[in-house]
């Protein structure tokens, strides 16, 4: 059944570029997965940035897409030439600016610069409306503060979804939740917000460009509409086999915030889901919008437009990750191989028997900086007293914990600030592939149910998968009704509460993390 779905075109191929992973997911008429295929990659710290070179961008993207096929090929004894529809999405935010000619003006700017600060500040002042350091609306204006010479040359500014699905499809499109991570959305009008285009424009009059802002940000499609088709270009910069058709049906590309909601089932109003990774981010879907505006919460939309408190915390996993590859060379030292899998679930499953004060222990994750915490830069800190109890589950857990604190301190605005009512919190990423621990550590630091699916593995991935069917797939069907609907019908659902003893321990570890940031900002100006 699933050859002759291939043969029919009845999948859906989702791409997502996250930090540390390039990974295709390709599913069939039942959403479940036919085949995969991923691709590793770390961003460099160049010139004071961080960046990914275009370079990789396509190598990483061609690598997963041809071992996915390669899979299909293996296992279904087919060559895969056409699917019934793509979408891609990445990392959201970041700045990619191109000339007429389309030609890269800088090195890609990821969500993880804060060298933006002067800008961000001066255009959330200006909109009344929070601008955070990531968004590529702040880097254009910090390049344009800066004197940068390559804006003069400025034709397209775009994120890393709408360059690959530009190149794929000639279209200079984004989701509307990509978009609302460049420029605010207006959320009655499902565009730009015009009049803020207008009050940058103004501000910006005596620097005599020859584009305008308006003309340079690309077009803005909600879910549901098709964005283009795949040319015979595209088809050969993702297939280099020359086995992919063009004419392929693309959706508006989305970034992985979108997708992550897209793959917990949590576009419905007062429901909310965590995506952990190498950053991790809170979105939940407002009953209204909030009373007024903060530095740490930013507004942006779900994939079909409707508004979304995200609370983004640039570091969560990048320490762990570094942890467990020094854990890793102890098995090389031995001459034996580090099952990486295990490796991370065995780790993660000591940390439960950590003392209840985590041995003393604190741990600060920030490998770059945390506007959460206001932060311009990260060092990694493990701190202990001389009477801590170094042992390796209380050394787990505050690893863990310390991944957590952030997020927690922007959810309390949300929570105690705004009164926002929240249903559930569908958590997903790598960060819940170890049964229970993960899930139960967010629930005590969050102090509310955290549900999983059997799909959290998957991530934003399969959720682009998703997106990818609804555009040609639905039937007259609102998003919301379309997942509900179609896709999680059969979709098991785990949940965990939090306990009190849990949320006593993660509290007293919260206040040494408080502490700690005072040697966190001390760190920063001292280490160099």
């Amino acid at each position: 059944m699933t050859k002759t779905e291939i043969n029919a075109d009845q999948t859906a191929l989702g791409i997502e570029l996250g930090s540390t992973r390039i990974k295709a997911v390709l599913i069939g008429a039942d959403y479940q997965t036919i085949a995969s295929g991923e691709f590793e990659w770390e961003n460099s710290f160049e010139n004071g940035l961080w960046t990914y070179h275009v370079e990789d961008v396509w190598n990483g993207l061609q690598t997963a897409y041809q071992k996915l096929a390669n899979e299909v090929k293996v296992k279904y004894r087919t060559t895969l030439t056409k699917v019934g529809s793509i979408g891609i999405s990445a990392m959201m935010h970041g700045y990619l600016p191109f000339d007429s000619k389309g030609n890269q003006l800088v090195p890609f700017r990821t969500w993880r610069n804060t060298n933006t600060e002067q800008a961000a500040v001066k255009l959330t002042s200006l909109f009344q409306f929070n601008i955070p350091l990531r968004w590529s609306i702040a880097h254009l204006y910090q390049a344009i503060l800066d004197s940068e010479e390559h804006i003069k040359h400025l034709d397209f500014l775009t994120t890393l979804s709408g360059y690959i699905h530009w190149k794929l499809t000639g279209q200079k499109i984004l989701g509307i939740g990509e978009a609302s991570g460049m420029f605010p959305i207006d959320f009655e009008t499902g565009n730009f917000n015009l009049s803020m285009i207008e009050q940058l424009e103004n501000l910006i009059t005596s620097f005599n460009y020859e584009w305008s802002l308006r003309k340079v940000l690309p077009t803005v499609q909600k879910a549901g509409t098709q964005a283009g088709n795949l040319t015979e270009e595209g088809a050969n910069l993702l297939d280099i086999t020359g086995n992919l058709k063009a004419g392929i049906p693309l959706c508006p590309p989305e970034g992985d915030a979108g997708t992550g909601m897209v793959a917990t089932n949590s576009v419905r109003k007062s429901t909310g889901n965590v995506s952990a990774g190498t950053s991790i981010f809170a979105m939940i879907v407002l009953e209204k919008g909030l009373s007024d505006y903060y530095p740490e919460i930013d507004m942006v939309t779900t994939p079909d437009g409707k508004p979304v408190a995200m609370v983004h915390c640039n570091n969560f996993t990048s320490d762990v990750n570094a942890w467990m590859k020094l854990f890793s060379e102890i098995y090389d030292i031995l001459g034996t191989k580090a099952d990486t899998e295990q490796l991370f679930t065995a780790l993660f499953q000591k940390a439960m028997e950590a003392d209840a004060d985590t041995g003393g222990l604190v741990n600060c994750s920030y490998y770059s900086g945390e506007p959460i915490t206001g932060l311009d830069e990260g060092r990694p800190l493990l701190v202990r007293s001389p009477d801590s109890k170094l042992t390796l589950s209380n050394l787990m857990q505050s690893l863990i914990y310390s991944a957590l604190a952030t997020l927690r301190i922007g959810m309390e605005i949300l929570t105690t600030k705004e009164k926002v009512q929240i249903n559930y919190i569908l958590g997903h990423g790598g960060f819940f592939k170890t049964e229970k621990v993960g899930q139960q550590m967010m629930a005590n630091a969050l102090e509310t149910p955290i549900s999983v699916m059997e799909n959290a593995g998957e991530g934003g991935p399969w959720g682009m998968a998703v997106l990818a069917a609804y555009s040609v797939q639905k039937k007259n069907q609102s998003l919301i009704d379309y997942l509900h609907q179609e896709v999680f019908v059969t979709e098991k659902i785990k949940t965990i509460n939090p306990t009190a003893a849990g949320i006593k321990s993660f509290e007293d570890y919260l206040n040494r993390f408080h502490s700690m940031l005072e040697v966190e900002r001390v760190a920063v100006d001292q280490l160099k």
